[in-house]
């Protein structure tokens, strides 16, 4: 049996601070090592946060695999109360086997009025990913929508872990804007970039990425209704796993229910057989059992209501004073 510590990620501001902290512990129980991780703490060392667990010996490689692409912790230590008879706390650095797809600052470079934080972006990618049926799969082997794709945080986040990414947005600017990002910032990173162009009738316009050469990753930018996602993604490879951040606003709860009623039921149609859906609105103003109940009354997928998902509730700031995370998933989950 091994002791692991793992630093919950530190943040510059407070209210992100409480953001990790507060789901560093689920996201930490929903990954594959969640299950066979025990005696599971918070700690405190020199002033510093973290996640204390003992594993099995036996899965030093799934743990080497798995915390690097954890989003609310940032660093992974052995942990040893003694040395050779000397008193500790002793902390040997774990070296992970994650290595980002493209460089992390693909996901922090670009700032935009309205951007979702960065690790709450990942936690909810991770969140999908562990909820299907596909939480062994590696992120290469996996596919991610956005329907809502706003500025591209998503997709980047998709990129970086190295899924190919594809999002869905009705703005035309948001949509433009972040495609020329992505031209701008594989020139200047000297990252392969090939762009091809697409206009649908009656319907938008795609903007097909290939990134990347030994391992090419593929991004797709599409301009239009969410509703019509069906359309919009025809000849697109449906996704594994959907994340989206629902829009906020003063008539939020009106919005929410005729997005999701309109919208749901098309995202789910898309979703491959095993796939999972993770989506983070205001519970400020619409309570997580009227969400539940909206979302059972659009679609056929199933709303996940256990420990630790319904757990995931938590303050973003003056307005925001409770995100909650949805997670819904078809057939054949995990």
């Amino acid at each position: 049996m091994s002791t692991y510590l793992a630093q919950i990620a530190p943040q510059r501001s407070t209210q992100y601070a409480a953001l990790t902290s507060t789901l560093a512990p689920h996201e930490l129980a929903l990954c594959p090592l969640g299950q066979p991780a025990s005696n599971v703490a918070t700690v405190s060392l020199a002033g510093q946060a973290y996640l204390k667990f003992d594993l099995s010996s036996a899965l030093e490689e799934t743990a080497r695999r798995e915390l690097g692409t954890l989003a609310m912790t940032s660093a992974f230590f052995d942990y040893r109360q003694t040395l050779e008879g000397e008193i500790g706390p002793w902390l040997r650095p774990v070296e992970t086997d994650f290595a980002p797809a493209f460089p992390p600052d693909l996901v922090m470079t670009r700032r935009y009025k309205g951007k979702t934080n960065e690790l709450f972006t990942h936690f909810l990618c991770n969140v999908a990913r562990y909820s299907s049926a596909f939480a062994n799969t590696p992120w290469a082997d996996l596919r991610v929508l956005d329907p809502l794709a706003g500025g591209g945080t998503t997709l980047f986040v998709a990129l970086v872990l190295g899924a190919n990414a594809y999002g869905v947005e009705k703005d035309q600017r948001d949509v433009e804007s972040t495609a020329t990002f992505i031209e701008q910032y594989a020139r200047e990173q000297g990252i392969s970039c090939s762009l091809k162009e697409e206009r649908l009738k009656k319907l938008g316009h795609r903007w097909w990425f290939t990134l990347g050469r030994q391992t090419p990753s593929q991004c797709v930018l599409i301009n239009g209704d969410t509703a019509q996602a069906l359309e919009l993604m025809n000849n697109v490879k449906h996704p594994h796993l959907i994340v989206g951040d629902l829009p906020y606003g003063i008539q939020h709860e009106g919005r929410l229910a005729g997005l999701l009623t309109t919208a749901l039921p098309v995202w789910a149609s898309l979703l491959l057989p095993g796939g999972a859906m993770a989506l983070a609105w205001d519970s400020t103003r619409l309570p997580r059992a009227d969400m539940i109940a909206l979302a059972q009354s659009a679609c056929s997928l199933t709303v996940v209501d256990t420990p630790p998902y319904n757990q995931l509730a938590h303050r973003v700031d003056r307005v925001i004073k409770r995100r909650d995370v949805l997670v819904l998933f078809g057939e054949n989950r995990r």
